[in-house]
């Protein structure tokens, strides 16, 4: 395996480093905060470190926008942004603990790259959508600005948006602009339990159908599963809503408040997935939230363990067992990201779902658009 390193200093460094592969045709892992390290397939590549782009470049938060370079860690951003009482409020989800890692050593690149949001994403949107302008060089060794340091943007392509989720197959990212949002002066989390998959997920339907205006809803299954629903806000505005969900939701049993405490262990589980086995291979489906509660009673039946987040919309699932989690998220709309297993399965079984032929076809074209000669192509995926 190659094991040589490249820190460029700067983004010209960068640019000649990027180049000088592109010529001598060779190939370029991208590195942050290695918290995602072990996704994808072992790879022979020269490791292109990216820590030494950190640094806050403006934060303005009278005008909710943030730009940083892309090796900042998110921790950082995180505490600077909430000492003004603000938040990235896309959620951000820290790989590293699912890999036995501190939290905290995740880069806002890395989030980026991987498109990594949590469970707010189901109210505020994605990764793609709080992104507002980035700096990056291209596989052809050539730096690009895209985007603005404005919330209201519309010109040109909106290339940022793709190159959230592109795991580092397009361009090195050097900086971003992120919109952030005022975080809640309060926070309830809301729960129904005893509920089966099917019925937690017609629960969370029924709420975000609501007026309630819910952040996150999940189901976590257990001795007695619990079904919980976040709402936050003004105090007097969480309280109105908080009485229109039990309204609502009656039906489905009785919806009771837990203490914060208790509320941020729910949320926490899901942000480490500690309740899932750490060594069985981990699986992210991503599928129509409808679908959510028939599936997992599918795949339980062959051992499978799960959580459900966004409403069901996203599944976490610990199998050994490849083929019946593809056929199951494609069955149902959906697709499946092999996370996390042991090096030998890594190597045969790619972590990305497989794509129709035509969507494929379309994602090469970009790819060598941006990376005519491959730099970026290492096998990872």
């Amino acid at each position: 395996m190659a094991s040589n390193f490249i820190f460029p200093a700067d983004e010209v460094e960068l640019c000649e480093a990027i180049m000088s592969a592109a010529t001598k045709r060779e190939r370029l892992a991208i590195h942050g905060g290695s918290s995602k390290r072990d996704v994808g397939r072992l790879v022979d590549a020269t490791r292109l470190d990216m820590s030494t782009f950190t640094g806050i470049v403006d934060y303005d938060p009278h005008e909710l926008v943030l730009t940083a370079r892309a090796g900042t860690p998110l921790a950082d951003i995180q505490k600077l942004v909430a000492e003004q009482g603000q938040m990235l409020a896309f959620d951000p989800f820290d790989h590293g603990p699912l890999f036995g890692r501190p939290a905290g050593q995740s880069t806002i690149g890395g989030v980026v790259a991987a498109g990594a949001a949590g469970s707010q994403r189901l109210a505020f949107g994605g990764v793609r959508d709080h992104l507002l302008g980035c700096r990056a060089v291209s596989g052809r060794g050539e730096l690009f600005v895209s985007g603005a340091k404005v919330v209201k943007n519309v010109t040109g392509f909106d290339i940022p948006k793709l190159l959230a989720g592109s795991w580092g197959r397009l361009a090195a990212i050097t900086e971003l602009t992120l919109k952030v949002l005022p975080a809640p002066r309060l926070t309830v989390t809301l729960v129904l339990t005893g509920l089966d998959p099917v019925r937690a997920v017609a629960a969370m339907t029924a709420a975000m159908a609501s007026q309630a205006e819910v952040a996150a809803a999940a189901h976590l299954p257990g001795t007695v599963a619990v079904t919980a629903l976040r709402v936050q806000g003004f105090q007097a505005s969480v309280t109105a809503r908080c009485a229109l969900l039990t309204q609502c939701l009656t039906v489905f049993g009785q919806l009771e408040s837990v203490a914060a405490k208790e509320g941020e262990a729910i949320w926490g589980a899901l942000r480490t997935l500690a309740p899932l086995p750490s060594d069985r291979p981990l699986w992210k489906i991503s599928i129509p939230p409808a679908a959510g509660g028939a599936l997992v009673q599918q795949i339980e039946k062959t051992g499978a363990q799960w959580l459900l987040d966004w409403a069901g919309g996203l599944v976490w699932v610990a199998s050994d067992e490849p083929a019946l989690v593809r056929s199951a998220a494609a069955e149902a709309g959906g697709h499946a990201m092999l996370v996390r297993a042991p090096p030998a399965m890594r190597d045969v079984v790619p972590a990305f779902h497989p794509q129709a032929m035509g969507v494929a076809a379309i994602e090469q074209r970009v790819r060598r658009n941006f990376d005519p000669h491959g730099v970026f192509e290492t096998g990872r995926f």
